[in-house]
């Protein structure tokens, strides 16, 4: 099964950008986490901290697109580098003035500001995009190596920010998330010789990538997607915090996070036939179905083994997603158009934190789940209804 991926690694100077990725994804999967613990232990308030988190979330959703745009007109790192040094200075203001105790204003407008920043993601699948545009079956499984980069990272992410910030001090997990960060993306943007090449102007096409047919229902559907992640991650703090054990909230986070890399790397190493639009289906309708049990379990480790489950469906949800946005806009659009997909992962991000964060005020963080429940119903309900759209505009652009 891995060696499926084992031509990935023999593409020249790939192994260079992938690594840098892998730290960038970590530093990356830490913020929202290193957010919600650092500031619901200095402010005590859960709604404060998914607000906050919020605000990046929304930020970072408007901000992908648009440098998502610039590095397709001008270059990944001509574009990325100045980013990556402008956010990684407001990361670590946020941090100073948590420490402070500074007015809760600045942390909303700091952490806003470090949200603007190049996405790992988009970057590095238009790398692959551009590599294997020939070869579809190639690119099916490096856009699922990519998937399972970012679920690994969700592994491994969670636990450091809790851990690092319980053990040592709430800002902690903070600072060593834009670390790692700003190193992955130094190194990333190093590796000049995958780095896709610019189309030039006269022959890019005209209109923006959002405007393409089907791109704006997948990132709707999309958005439904990061509002499960959203509410899970702050509703699980408040899950293991409700029974006495904060840092327990990594070991769910990470299940989660675990099931979707497992499903993930099976998922990238087989080959299929059907089209990716009967597959978004398929994929939209277990993430609903195997979030339903969240509701109903009133322990730590039961709650565990759901979220390993309900894990499992949505590395093939994100994989077909971000594959058919890729499919559906032009090569010299890649970039935005993969970054539009993922806002609409982070705008939903952001709403699910939002709203998991009042409902677990509201509710309690056991009732709190009905929040990612009811968007997987909705992600269900929207590409059921537009299947026909979608499935006609994918054959389009075989």
């Amino acid at each position: 099964m891995l060696s499926a991926y084992a031509p990935l690694f023999r593409v020249p100077g790939a192994t260079r950008f992938i690594a840098g990725t892998a730290l960038s994804r970590t530093g990356g999967a830490m913020f929202g986490v290193a957010i919600i613990v650092m500031l619901s232990e200095r402010r005590g308030s859960f709604g404060l901290a998914g607000a906050v988190s919020a605000v990046g979330l929304f930020v970072l959703a408007i901000a992908g697109p648009v440098i998502g745009r610039l590095v397709d007109k001008y270059g990944q790192r001509r574009v990325a580098l100045p980013f990556v040094v402008f956010s990684t200075f407001c990361g670590v203001t946020v941090a100073v003035l948590s420490w402070r105790d500074a007015p809760a204003w600045t942390l909303f407008v700091f952490y806003g500001l470090s949200a603007v920043l190049p996405e790992p993601g988009p970057m590095s699948r238009a790398r692959w995009a551009h590599i294997y545009r020939d070869e579809p079956d190639r690119l099916h499984t490096a856009m699922s190596f990519e998937q399972v980069c970012d679920e690994a990272s969700f592994v491994i992410g969670p636990v450091l920010a809790v851990l690092v910030s319980t053990l040592w001090f709430p800002e902690a997990g903070l600072l060593l998330a834009e670390l790692l960060f700003t190193a992955g993306m130094l190194a990333f943007l190093a590796a000049r010789a995958t780095e896709p090449p610019v189309v030039p102007h006269a022959d890019r096409p005209g209109g923006f990538a959002v405007r393409r047919p089907g791109l704006l229902v997948v990132a709707v559907a999309l958005v439904m997607t990061g509002v499960i992640f959203g509410a899970n991650e702050v509703i699980a703090v408040a899950f293991a915090k409700e029974h006495g054990e904060t840092g327990f909230s990594s070991v769910i986070l990470g299940a989660f996070a675990l099931g979707s890399t497992l499903a993930g790397i099976v998922f990238g190493s087989r080959v299929f036939r059907t089209t990716m639009t009967r597959r978004l289906l398929l994929a939209a309708t277990g993430m609903f179905v195997l979030e339903v049990p969240a509701l109903l379990v009133g322990g730590l480790w039961p709650l565990v083994v759901v979220m390993f489950v309900a894990g499992s469906a949505t590395a093939p949800m994100l994989i077909t997603s971000l594959s058919l946005a890729q499919r559906l806009v032009p090569a010299a659009l890649v970039t935005e158009g993969m970054a539009v997909a993922i806002t609409g992962i982070l705008i939903g991000i952001s709403g699910g934190s939002a709203v998991g964060g009042w409902a677990i005020e509201a509710r309690g963080a056991q009732q709190a789940y009905a929040v990612p429940v009811l968007a997987g119903a909705l992600a269900l309900a929207i590409i059921a209804a537009r299947y026909r759209h979608l499935e006609r505009h994918e054959r389009a652009n075989d």
